[in-house]
């Protein structure tokens, strides 16, 4: 039974033979023999020899069929009750036996018959044919059962034989029959599992809404039935176990036969083959189910983004049709107008847009199959969306720009019409007196005094500040009002040349009128008092001293840009404390730091390559173009590939802006590495007519060295905006990622800082970048000791400092001897002159040293050499302390 769902040809059943097996003329009791061995019975029965052979065949090898392989290869003990029958029934139940029984055979028991002239005969039969019966194992006649229970335990002999093995045959055949049912139950169910699993697996997965949808409430019907079904076979087989375990449930007394617990067995272990079936199939369906409901989720998200795709197209279209700048202030705020109401109209498709794109995100995140096909179209939608509020912004810019400039040319108009009316409403009559004439020169003074109202005053500016927006008509209209300003201007000049004549000669006060800034004499910046703390030889601090124009605090370089609603207090910039300002400080910077990159690449860079310019360039700079710009091209493409305008609308993603850029940004190390070359370079030919003539075609005010320093400006300015945004963010939501964004700066400015210092180490044989991070660096007082000197050079050791500079590498600890030398009559540049090594593998760390908290001690291949350190400050020898620390103790970790 246990093997049924394996087999390919069906095997014999209860069922088949339910007429012969009722007929009881053998019996499956469930008793053993002593061994084990399975008790097969023939009890009394008047027309054996009249059974068809077949029938005998059929349930002698359904009986033989039951019992486990085990306890069937011990060999079947045989009962024959004959003891009302005569000899004549015992030798043909012998012979048909012999001749047909199909199991292994141990013993045979023959009740012979109880009168006594047939139990002579069958003594004497047994005698003279028991060569006949072909039988290999003993035939053991017994005259009584009592000679039975000799040989066999009451315990497992039914009553008939005198025993008390409970048993009977209608309910025998019940479970047979129904065991057999609930295997059939068992393999049907399986094989319907396995075939809605194969036709799941080789399902094609829809291309639509429709269909899909379908599909999956189809298989999820078909599902649900099937689980149906395993429900009913799983309780048909608990009714069936209860069922045989009935006798030991109702009679604590009673055991179940060696059978009976065979059926238990078989009866679990199909209950068990359902289970794991049935778990088998939960598991295939589960990821068959989500793989369709993530098909209908890609279905719905395709047929969304080519709504939205389209509805896209069209905005961008309409607003590719909006070219018009507008040629009067009225013109263009009708176009602003309806500028914002496209805007408006297509705020619905970009809003479903992003969240679309957002939907697609969320698939990906949670594992869909389909990711190479969601990404890009989410990449699609967030590109078009930003093309389209890039796009947007540039048509307010355009459309603002040419609404100031309509507005100035208005203003200006009107101020000449103002002007006229002036000179034309005064009466000459009363101009003659020196009264009227004064008057008159007064009013003309203040009329002139509004000049600055329409800020035409400079052509050249004027043209510059409005160069993107200048079409030839509104160019015209521009050269026609400034042409009018001037003839005004010299009416107003004759007017009053005219009137001084006629006005008394009386001395008239001066009125002191302040410079333009940009006419006031230039004088030398101050030097830069740097503040209490900086490290000397801080590289930042370096170029402050290099460059004394520009304000050095804390590690930042500031830039002359002022910020509209700022406010100067005793020389110092107050910022102010709002995001928003500190945010359009950074996006008004940032744009002017996009520009100057540029217009250095297009105007010195490039123009190395103008064949016109080619016979200017010095011998010296040929071929080293990359030596005197870096790597600025790949600063400025970084730049102006990221826009950061975005953050004006959300504060909160400028801290996430920094965070993505972080390894984007290290290029600024490599700028900050070659800079010494770049500036030996500039002094070598720095004064050259090449640079000269870029200069003044740029009509740049400061020569190219300063607009090179730029770059180390801008890295150092993130920070302090950084700091500004905490200040007024404290303790909101996004103040820990403004603090992470900020450290992350920090640690730039801090990598850049020792990278320089690093590439100054000389002498050192191996490889640095082999050491590991560099992770401190800084000069130091240090005493050695020897254990293996000579004890005078101990003590001498002992007394006598000297000034190292140490970098913590997590491999190597370095100790170098800084050297500062001239170079060309300029500043002087540091080196650090390698002088001994540390392993960090090999080291120990004392933190405190006795009669100066400032000291640590750190010693080397068991206190062989020790070396005492002495830092600038307790904080300092605290900080070094804890890295150190760090770096054993993470070998400590690796090692265990």
């Amino acid at each position: 039974t246990d093997e049924i769902m394996q087999q390919d040809i069906r095997p014999l059943v209860a069922v088949d033979i339910i007429e012969q097996l009722h007929r009881q003329f053998a019996i499956l009791s469930g008793g053993r023999g002593k061994d084990g061995a399975p008790i097969i019975t023939f009890p009394e029965f008047a027309g054996f020899s009249d059974i068809p052979d077949e029938d005998f065949l059929n349930v002698v090898t359904y009986l033989t069929s039951i019992p486990s392989l085990e306890a069937a290869s011990i060999g079947f003990i045989i009962i024959i009750d004959r003891r009302r029958d005569k000899w004549s029934a015992v030798k043909a139940s012998l012979t048909r036996i012999a001749g047909a029984f199909p199991g292994n055979l141990q013993l045979v028991f023959v009740l012979r018959p109880s009168r006594f002239i047939q139990r002579t005969i069958a003594d004497i039969g047994i005698k003279l044919y028991r060569d006949d019966f072909k039988m290999k194992v003993p035939i053991i006649m017994l005259n009584s059962v009592s000679d039975l229970h000799g040989y066999i335990d009451k315990s497992q002999l039914t009553r008939e034989l005198g025993g008390t093995l409970e048993y009977g045959h209608s309910q025998w055949i019940h479970h047979r029959t129904a065991i057999e049912n609930f295997a059939m139950t068992v393999k049907t169910t399986a094989q319907m599992l396995q075939t809605f699993g194969t036709d799941l697996a080789e399902t094609e997965l829809p291309n639509d809404v429709q269909c899909t949808e379908e599909l999956l409430s189809s298989h999820t019907d078909h599902h649900s039935k099937l689980k149906g079904e395993l429900k009913l076979a799983v309780k048909q087989g608990a009714t069936l176990l209860t069922c045989i375990r009935e006798p030991v449930t109702r009679s604590a007394n009673s055991k179940l036969s060696p059978d009976e617990l065979e059926n238990v067995a078989t009866v679990e272990r199909l209950l068990a083959q359902l289970d794991e079936t049935e778990k088998a199939f939960d598991q295939f369906w589960t990821k068959h189910h989500l793989k369709l409901e993530q098909c209908l989720q890609l279905r719905h998200f395709e047929h969304d983004f080519r709504e939205v795709k389209l509805a896209l197209d069209n905005l961008m279209e309409a607003q590719a049709g909006f070219a018009d700048i507008g040629d009067s202030v009225t013109r263009v705020e009708h176009l602003l107008r309806e500028q914002k109401q496209l805007e408006e109209k297509g705020q619905e498709s970009l809003d479903k847009a992003q969240s679309l794109a957002l939907h697609g995100e969320q698939l990906i995140q949670n594992n869909h199959y389909a990711v190479d096909s969601i990404r890009p179209k989410c990449v699609e939608l967030r590109r078009i969306c930003d093309d389209f509020t890039n796009e947007t912004k540039k048509k307010y810019d355009i459309l603002g720009k040419s609404l100031e400039l309509h507005k100035q040319l208005d203003k200006a108009s009107q101020w000449c019409e103002a002007g006229i009316y002036l000179l034309a409403s005064q009466a000459v009559d009363k101009c003659q007196s020196q009264e009227g004439a004064e008057t008159a020169l007064v009013e003309i003074e203040k009329f002139l005094v509004t000049a600055k109202e329409h800020q035409l005053s400079n052509p050249k500016e004027f043209y510059n500040q409005f160069d993107m927006i200048l079409t030839p008509e509104i160019k015209a209209n521009a050269q026609r009002i400034l042409q009018k300003l001037e003839d005004v201007q010299e009416m107003f000049d004759k007017r009053q040349v005219s009137l001084k004549k006629l006005a008394a000669k009386q001395t008239r006060p001066v009125q002191p009128v302040a410079p333009h800034p940009e006419s006031s004499p230039k004088r030398a910046s101050p030097k830069i008092t740097r503040p209490a703390g900086v490290d000397s030889t801080d590289y930042f601090s370096l170029l402050a001293g290099k460059y004394p124009g520009l304000q050095f605090q804390g590690h930042a370089f500031l830039t002359t840009y002022t910020h509209p609603a700022s406010t100067r207090s005793n020389g110092r910039l107050n910022l102010p404390r709002t995001e928003t300002h500190i945010i359009n400080e950074l996006i008004e910077t940032e744009r002017v730091y996009v520009e100057e990159l540029q217009s250095i690449i297009e105007g010195y860079a490039s123009e190395m390559d103008n064949p016109n310019l080619v016979h200017l360039i010095p011998s010296a700079l040929q071929n080293k173009k990359e030596i005197l710009f870096g790597n600025l091209p790949e600063i400025y493409e970084f730049h102006n590939r990221h826009e950061i305008e975005n953050c004006i609308e959300n504060p909160e993603l400028l801290a996430r802006c920094f965070l993505k850029r972080k390894e984007d940004l290290q290029i600024y190390e490599k700028y900050c590495q070659n800079k010494p070359r770049s500036e030996a370079l500039w002094r070598q030919c720095g004064d050259s007519i090449f640079f000269q003539e870029c200069q003044r075609k740029l009509d740049h005010k400061l020569s190219l060295d300063a607009y090179l320093l730029k770059p180390v400006q801008r890295i150092t300015k993130y920070q302090l905006l950084l700091k500004e945004m905490l200040k007024c963010s404290k303790n909101s939501e996004g103040t820990a990622e403004l603090e992470e964004a900020l450290a992350t700066m920090l640690d730039i400015i801090k990598s850049v800082n020792d990278s320089m210092h690093q590439i100054a180490i000389t002498g050192y044989e191996g490889d640095v970048s082999e050491l590991g991070k560099l992770l401190m660096q800084g000069s130091f007082n240090v005493w050695t000791d020897h254990k293996k000197g000579h004890n005078k050079v101990k003590d001498l050791a002992r007394f006598k400092p000297m000034q190292r500079h140490l970098f913590l590498y997590a491999k190597m600890l370095l100790f170098c001897k800084k050297r500062e030398e001239n170079t060309d009559g300029h500043e002087k540049t540091a080196s650090y002159s390698f002088k001994n090594s540390l392993k960090m593998s090999t080291v120990g760390i004392t933190e405190n040293v006795k009669g100066d908290n400032k000291k640590f001690e750190i010693w080397y291949n068991g206190r062989e050499e020790v070396y005492i350190i002495q830092a600038s400050s307790v904080e300092l020898k605290n900080t070094w302390i804890s890295e150190i620390r760090k770096v054993l103790t993470g070998q400590l970790e690796a090692c265990r």
